[in-house]
């Protein structure tokens, strides 16, 4: 059984609920609003358990609402000029930097992560702003070779229209602001739906790019029933994108949705990473990159290292030194900066762990460190000796169990690498330029880490490939997803 743990930063949950930054209300057209009907979606602390505040359950109009203004706001912040956006982004960016430590604090207790990786989220977050900010002058068009004299072909390019965000709870700031500010740089005007388990981070960030000086509809931020919502932005013929980070299913029913309107998409969807370890890989590096592939954000993210696969000759001195460094992590409260596993956004997620966990040791896998889970903690663990088609190979475990399976061969790796539906983010481990060469042209996935574990960057894209979505966030290319391409061909010149 595990010891049950009591919390003891109840002036640190105090502070962050006393802070302005924890808003309540929704944001439409500007203004903070309570839902007409008085209806509220409570918001839990998972440490404690406890209801730590509430927001508002919206109605149909309500949500309407928000898409009209943000449709108002469209025409002129679409027509301004690229240079004062880039500067109002640059403002919201100085804002969330001197937020910093509430920003993070509020991550922690709606979502549970530790404080230090609260922090390291919104370093990460305030990146896509920052990156944004300059890019906005960067959505260079066209001059296309005339076909005919006194003819100009030109190509232009221009925002797409009303978009809505739609995120979810494991990074509530980080993947908020990775839809934002690209959307809100190239022009267009959004509409943001978080996860109702973590909407307090969104509702702090639209108070921000208030503060900023972004103009009121630009930016709203609604709450309420998930299924209600989707219906009414996919079916809107206002709202020209939607980009959403969540699960394959979610993903493909969005699709199926937006099909009658011609909606463009951005998906962000399922993981099931492999990290594969070869026997040249340096063993430090290759134990640290399997440290935050693994157990980053407590092993709840679409990129953890789902499956990590060892050859042979390395794969008793990796086992004994990753045992040694999760032994060695702490499970409490995210509260605790010696905190290094916060508890699990809900008790099914930690349900799903002990499942793949209890699977995989009736098969035959060895218990080296951790154990089952309670509640909503699920301490670090190590399994080894797993088998090659365990549950936990074709599900996503989203949390902070390991589980070593072991190979022979390079093509007996790819060939377990790539068995899988998905393919968003993939990692090896080698230290032999040919193998790193034929590992990622040969693994089908959107990313792959070489030798890190810490892959995310604004500057670079990020998605997948398969069944783990479209489009790309991060980079130019996150730019280019909300900006339409229009050709001009003009004659008698």
């Amino acid at each position: 059984m595990m010891e049950q743990m009591v919390p003891t930063h109840n002036a640190d949950r105090d502070a962050v609920r006393n802070s302005p930054l924890f808003k309540q209300q929704a944001l439409i057209g500007g203004r903070w609003r309570s839902a007409a009907s008085g209806g509220t979606i409570a918001v839990d602390d998972p440490f404690t358990g406890e209801t730590i505040g509430a927001v508002p359950d919206l109605d149909r109009q309500e949500v309407q609402g928000a898409i009209d203004a943000a449709q108002a706001a469209f025409k002129d912040w679409s027509r301004r000029p690229a240079k004062d956006r880039g500067a109002l982004l640059r403002r919201w960016h100085e804002l969330i930097m001197a937020n910093r430590e509430m920003l993070a604090r509020i991550i922690t207790l709606e979502n549970g992560k530790a404080l230090k990786e609260a922090r390291a989220e919104i370093d990460y977050g305030a990146a896509f702003v920052e990156f944004y900010a300059d890019e906005a002058t960067r959505a260079f068009g066209e001059v296309i070779p005339a076909n005919a004299p006194g003819r100009e072909l030109r190509a232009t390019r221009e925002p797409v229209g009303v978009c809505v965000a739609i995120t979810p709870w494991n990074f509530p700031n980080a993947m908020l602001t990775r839809k934002l500010a690209p959307a809100l740089a190239a022009g267009c005007t959004m509409v943001a739906k978080p996860a109702s388990q973590t909407p307090l981070s969104a509702l702090a960030l639209g108070l921000l790019a208030q503060e900023a000086g972004i103009p009121d509809g630009v930016l709203n931020v609604v709450t309420g029933k998930a299924s209600m919502i989707g219906e009414i932005v996919t079916s809107s013929q206002t709202v020209r994108k939607i980009s959403f980070t969540g699960s394959t299913g979610i993903g493909a029913w969005l699709m199926q949705a937006s099909g009658p309107t011609i909606k463009r998409l951005g998906l962000e969807l399922g993981g099931n990473a492999p990290l594969i370890i070869f026997d040249d890989a340096d063993l430090d590096m290759a134990i640290e990159t399997a440290m935050v592939a693994k157990f980053r954000n407590s092993g709840q993210s679409c990129i953890a290292a789902n499956r990590i696969y060892v050859q042979a000759g390395i794969h008793d001195r990796f086992v004994e030194a990753f045992r040694t460094r999760i032994a060695a992590m702490v499970l409490g409260d995210g509260f605790d900066e010696a905190t290094d596993i916060g508890p699990l956004i809900d008790t099914a997620a930690v349900d799903k762990v002990n499942e793949h966990l209890d699977e995989a040791l009736k098969a035959g896998a060895t218990l080296l460190a951790g154990g089952r889970g309670e509640g909503r903690m699920m301490p670090p663990s190590l399994i080894a000796g797993v088998r090659q088609d365990a549950l936990l190979t074709r599900e996503e475990t989203f949390g902070p169990l390991a589980a070593v399976i072991r190979f022979d061969s390079y093509e007996e790796a790819i060939c377990l690498a790539n068995d899988t539906p998905f393919g968003l983010a993939s990692y090896i481990c080698s230290s032999d330029p040919r193998t790193i060469a034929r590992a990622t042209r040969d693994i089908e996935s959107g990313m792959c880490g070489i030798n890190t574990g810490l892959i995310s960057n604004a500057a670079a894209p990020f998605g997948g490939v398969k069944q783990s979505g479209l489009g790309r966030e991060g980079s130019h290319h996150g730019l280019e997803d909300y900006l339409n391409i229009k050709y001009l061909c003009q004659a008698g010149l």
